[in-house]
C-alpha cells in the first residue's frame, strides 16, 4: 500500500500538533510509516515527518554519514531547499549521527530573535527508543503536573538545550522518533530534568 499524500500526511500532522501541545504524550506513526514505499537511509517515520513539515518555503539540513543521499532524496520528495545547520528551519539528525554531532547541532541551530522568535529551528532526531519511563521529568505548558519519559539519546543534549532555550521566547523545538515509529515532542517551553533512578 502507498502513502496517501493527503489523508496520511494530514493524520501525521494532527499527531505532530497533539504531541507539541501535550509534551510527554507519545504518538505512534506506524500506520503511516508502513505505507512508505521509498528506499533510503532514514526511517519511514522520518520520511512521513518530512512530507508533513517541508515544502518549497522552508529549508532543511541532514546530519548523517549518508547526508548527501538523504538530502537529495528529501529535496526531490518535498522540494524544500537544503542549507547549513545554522540557517535551517528543520534539521534531521539520523540514527548514525554521533553524540558530538547532536550536541554541535543544538549549539548551531538558529533560535530566532526577539522580533521574530518563530524563525527558529526544529530538530527531528532518530533514536533507538522513546517510551514512558522515569529517567526524564517534563514540566511546562500542556502538562498538568509532570510527565516522565525515557529517550535513548545520550550526551549533554539536555543541558545544551536548556542553555539554548534560556532566553524565552527564543529557543529550539525537538521531535524524537524511534525505531518503533514512536514520536515525542519537546517544545521550547518544556523543562526537562534528569531523574535519579534508585
Amino acid at each position: 500500500m502507498q502513502l496517501d499524500l493527503v489523508h496520511d500526511v494530514q493524520s501525521a500532522y494532527r499527531m505532530l500538533i497533539d504531541s507539541m501541545s501535550r509534551p510527554g504524550m507519545i504518538s505512534n506513526l506506524s500506520e503511516e510509516a508502513r505505507k512508505v514505499d521509498f528506499q533510503t537511509e532514514c526511517s519511514n517515520s522520518l520520511i512521513v515527518i518530512a512530507l508533513t513539515l517541508l515544502d518549497t518555503e522552508v529549508t532543511f539540513k541532514v546530519i548523517s554519514e549518508h547526508e548527501a543521499e538523504v538530502t537529495q532524496f528529501i529535496n526531490q520528495l518535498t522540494y524544500a531547499k537544503s542549507t547549513t545547520a545554522d540557517q535551517a528551519d528543520y534539521i534531521f539528525i539520523l540514527q548514525d549521527a554521533t553524540d558530538e554531532q547532536l550536541q554541535k547541532t543544538i549549539q548551531m541551530a538558529k533560535h530566532g530573535d526577539l522580533v521574530n522568535p518563530q524563525e527558529s529551528a526544529t530538530l527531528i532526531i532518530e533514536v533507538d527508543e522513546v517510551t514512558a519511563g522515569r529517567e526524564l521529568m517534563l514540566r511546562g505548558p500542556g502538562i498538568r503536573t509532570e510527565e516522565y519519559v525515557h529517550i535513548s539519546a545520550t550526551g549533554d543534549w539536555i543541558d545544551l538545550r536548556a542553555e539554548k532555550n534560556g532566553d524565552f521566547p527564543l529557543g529550539i523545538d525537538l521531535l524524537f522518533i524511534d525505531l518503533n515509529h514512536n514520536l515525542l515532542a519537546i517544545p521550547r517551553t518544556t523543562q526537562v530534568m534528569k531523574q535519579v533512578i534508585k
